[in-house]
């Protein structure tokens, strides 16, 4: 296969910059869409192209016309990105039948790993420990039988959900029978399916999820763990690289489960493989997401590695030149989402950026979409910014980038920066003391 010379770029904000980025050091052109909320986007400026695809703020999503405007420009290949249609089979096909370079797994390896029952009935079968749970969608009946076997509380979770959404804690039979049918009919609106599993609900557990690259010559490397455990809501808030929790041994047995997966399954390109922890030292896979991650600049500070780059030469067939696993870090990095809502009440703030100023320290990088003028509609995601530091040591780290999250001024709107000083200075995250169920008392620690 040629080189890939122009890449439309499926996305906006700051994950569309920076694949720009990376495309502008391999000297690729790239093509930026838009929609009305987003004409002022820092995106449409730093491609080498840009379309309008319409005033409605929802036309990210819509295939025919992406495709449309990827085949008027001449690209060669698209890029998805996170979010939106990164995940969808039916994009990723119609990309691939319009004689596109689809930059992530191929349609058939999205549509395998499309339903979470059917990534655990893989790993079931191939030996690789799974939180106990159904391995199939279930039916109220089947749901109360499984939920007596495994005992409450459980999760009742959407089998097509993604992005932390689709998650219910059920703590009893009571309130399974009472809500089950709403939450299936929520999922079914917000997922376009009905279907639902369940798992037994594990108290304190981390989670810890491996960065993968996989080539199309049979080649699978594991890059390193970030540790997501700060969540709320199930939404990740801030990640770090590499994990105070895993031990030597441990990375030995997540990598030797990550590889035998994606070898089995045939998987190509960057893929991550989510597993939580369990305060008695147990790890089960719960889930296998299959784009770039919006956490993958920590692994890439600690590592060296480019991840959009290799994305790029993997969808080019090049074979990988990372030959081994990554079992030594350079250091330490974390990052923190920087989201527009009210610290206080947590609602969306959208509005108009008027002013910025950003921290130039050494060991600091910022993925943004910011400037003066730019409006943050309430449309989408509300993250912004990610601002991400490294350092040789975890405290280092943290001290840097609680000292750069002092420093970045955006005005216009309010964001969650204070919420990520309180976590940042908090004893228990200053210790590693942390689970996936600790932002409340994070937060209100003082």
């Amino acid at each position: 296969m040629e080189s890939i010379e122009k890449i439309l770029i499926a996305n906006r904000g700051e994950i569309a910059i920076r694949i720009i980025k990376t495309c502008k050091k391999l000297g690729i052109k790239t093509v930026a869409i838009y929609t009305r909320p987003d004409e002022n986007s820092p995106h449409i400026k730093l491609a080498d192209e840009a379309y309008f695809l319409g005033s409605n703020p929802y036309l990210y999503f819509d295939i025919d016309k992406i495709i449309s405007i990827a085949k008027k420009c001449n690209a060669t290949a698209i890029h998805p990105g996170y979010g939106f249609l990164s995940e969808n089979a039916q994009f990723a096909r119609a990309v691939e039948e319009n004689g596109l370079i689809w930059i992530g797994p191929p349609a058939k390896i999205i549509e395998l790993l499309e339903s979470k029952t059917n990534i655990r009935h893989i790993a079931n079968d191939i030996g690789i420990p799974i939180v106990p749970g159904s391995l199939k969608p279930v039916s109220i009946d089947e749901a109360k039988k499984i939920a007596k076997e495994i005992g409450f509380p459980i999760l009742l979770k959407a089998d097509r959900g993604g992005g932390g959404r689709g998650i219910r804690l059920v703590k009893g039979l009571k309130e399974l029978e009472n809500i089950f049918d709403v939450i299936v009919e929520e999922m079914k609106a917000a997922f376009k399916s009905d279907k639902v599993y369940i798992e037994k609900y594990i108290p304190k557990a981390r989670h810890i999820e491996l960065q993968i690259l996989a080539d199309m010559h049979g080649n699978v490397v594991v890059l390193g763990e970030r540790e997501c455990s700060i969540q709320r809501k199930y939404q990740k808030v801030v990640e770090e690289a590499p994990s105070t929790a895993v031990t030597p041994h441990d990375r030995e047995i997540l990598y030797s489960y990550a590889i035998k997966f994606m070898k089995y399954v045939g998987y190509v390109n960057a893929g991550t493989m989510e597993f939580i922890k369990t305060p008695d030292d147990n790890y089960y896979l719960i889930e296998v997401n299959k784009r770039i991650q919006v956490e993958h600049p920590v692994t890439e500070l600690v590592t060296g590695i480019d991840i959009v780059e290799q994305q790029i030469k993997i969808a080019e067939e090049k074979e990988l030149e990372i030959k081994n696993n990554v079992t030594e870090f350079n250091g330490h990095a974390i990052e923190a989402r920087i989201y527009a809502e009210d610290p206080e009440t947590l609602l969306p703030s959208p509005g108009i950026i008027t002013y910025v100023e950003f921290p130039d320290f050494d060991g600091i990088r910022i993925d943004h979409y910011l400037e003066p003028g730019v409006y943050i509609p309430p449309f989408y995601d509300s993250m912004v910014a990610k601002v991400i530091a490294w350092g040789k040591t975890r405290i280092e780290t943290i001290n840097k980038l609680t000292t750069a999250l002092k420093y970045l001024r955006i005005e216009g709107i309010k964001t969650s920066i204070p919420i990520l000083l309180k976590i940042l200075s908090s004893k228990k995250f200053l210790n590693g003391e942390i689970h996936v169920e600790i932002y409340n008392e994070l937060i209100n620690y003082g």
